[in-house]
């Protein structure tokens, strides 16, 4: 997997933090009234580190599964290619607030996995210590997010389990200054790339280089 494309999965988790703070902002602020057994910047570090656990082990989960089948088709492998193509044009659609195609996805997530795993939450609250902290992120990490479905669609052409975690880390690096910034009470980060030119350039960004990906992917194919 090419450098630019770890840039790319920083590129739209950046592009995409103002989707992360809506989905998870009321978790990540709930940190500044942690208890008084915690401090604020330690449980809201320890939370996104657990959420960037999640994200890594579920890159490396789709990587090294989709490696192992793409071994054995390589019309597979150029399928992928395309399919994640077209998650990223589409993202940087959402992003520029043109179109909104990631809330089916969202909703086919809860029903499949999210009820499931949302039943954890009952072990870790109150959250009074660090280790709760960091497994109430792990846990979150899989809430249903179409962004973060749309890069493990690029992870799982990474062609390898090593390359699909370093994307998704790549990734949910791109969402964390956003998701700190907010968990300590910060809300100038998310007004800037909440602004409409900020997310136009981002969104440009992601669609232009999503739409080349199509080309690259789409050329063996037609070929």
């Amino acid at each position: 997997m090419s450098e630019i494309n770890f840039i790319a999965a920083l590129l739209m988790g950046l592009a995409g933090s103002g989707h992360c703070v809506a989905m998870c902002g009321g978790i990540a602020g709930s940190f500044q009234l942690a208890s008084k057994d915690l401090n604020a910047v330690g449980a809201a570090s320890a939370y996104n580190i657990g959420r960037l656990f999640s994200y890594t082990l579920a890159g490396a989960l789709v990587g090294g599964l989709s490696a192992a089948f793409a071994k054995q088709s390589n019309i597979l492998s150029q399928v992928l290619s395309l399919f994640s193509a077209v998650f990223m044009v589409l993202v940087g659609l959402y992003v520029m607030r043109l179109f909104n195609a990631l809330g089916p996805v969202e909703k086919a997530g809860q029903w499949a996995l999210w009820r499931h795993i949302v039943k954890l939450n009952r072990y870790l609250m109150p959250i009074n210590t660090y280790p709760k902290a960091l497994g109430y992120g792990a846990l979150w990490g899989w809430l249903p997010c179409g962004l973060v479905y749309s890069a493990l669609t690029w992870a799982i052409t990474s062609q390898s389990a090593i390359n699909g975690a370093l994307f998704m880390l790549c990734f949910a690096l791109g969402t964390l200054p956003a998701m700190l910034a907010l968990g300590l009470g910060a809300q100038f980060i998310k007004r800037g790339l909440n602004h409409p030119w900020v997310r136009l350039a981002l969104g440009n960004l992601l669609l232009w280089y999503g739409l080349y990906s199509l080309i690259v992917a789409s050329q063996p194919l037609l070929t």
